[in-house]
């Protein structure tokens, strides 16, 4: 039998483990600003857009956001999280999972809120060329997570069906994201998040990490 699905992935925390080196990067931007919030306040918005991590920062601190300190924070988490890249490593299995994908002649594609100065890293870790493997950062979208628009533009960058795909994720903001563009939602635990929270957020199944998902793949593939 052939697998006929096709796989939109997130990338932070659910193909590299890489969740908390970003927390410890926006504390240190945030820290040099003098804006106090709490790292496990931080965790809670990995994987939602940048704009809306600043919109609700805003309202928790009642601070002032101007564009330009917007933008001065962006790059400073950007540059304290590429001082951490050299500690990144690809999740357990999510090479493997990968090339058991292409073996198979299933098509995937990335999908992250993060923008390529940042994900640039995480893909060499991962073995990934994006001039080969279709990859939408928050750079090519309008909005990003928990709106749909990455992952509708990775399925559209594979020409396949978003109605069809399966967005593999970590966080809720990308089982909300799913279920906004009717794609299957599968959730992994490697991002910190718990299965009651990625099942209430519209995750069918949730698994442990990428190498759970390789060994239960025929779970969510649909086969011909």
């Amino acid at each position: 039998m052939r697998i006929e699905s096709s796989f939109l992935f997130d990338l932070d925390g659910t193909l590299v483990d890489s969740v908390y080196h970003h927390v410890l990067a926006w504390k240190e931007a945030l820290d040099s600003e003098g804006i106090e919030l709490s790292v496990w306040r931080i965790h809670r918005r990995i994987g939602m857009s940048g704009g809306l991590f600043m919109n609700q920062l805003l309202r928790e601190t009642g601070g002032d956001f101007s564009a330009e300190r917007v933008e001065r924070l962006r790059q400073r988490h950007a540059h304290a999280y590429q001082r951490r890249h050299a500690q990144v490593r690809p999740l357990p299995g999510a090479r493997e999972l990968l090339e058991q994908l292409s073996r198979s002649g299933m098509r995937w594609a990335i999908a992250t809120s993060g923008r390529m100065e940042t994900a640039a890293q995480n893909l060499a870790a991962l073995g990934i060329d994006p001039s080969r493997v279709p990859v939408v950062t928050r750079d090519d979208v309008r909005y990003a997570k928990p709106d749909p628009d990455l992952f509708i533009a990775a399925a559209e960058r594979l020409g396949v069906p978003i109605e069809t795909s399966i967005v593999v994720g970590d966080s809720i903001w990308d089982m909300l994201a799913a279920q906004r563009c009717r794609a299957l939602g599968v959730g992994l635990l490697s991002g910190g998040y718990g299965q009651d929270e990625l099942e209430r957020a519209g995750a069918l199944r949730v698994y442990e990490d990428p190498a759970n998902l390789l060994r239960h793949l025929d779970e969510v593939a649909a086969r011909r």
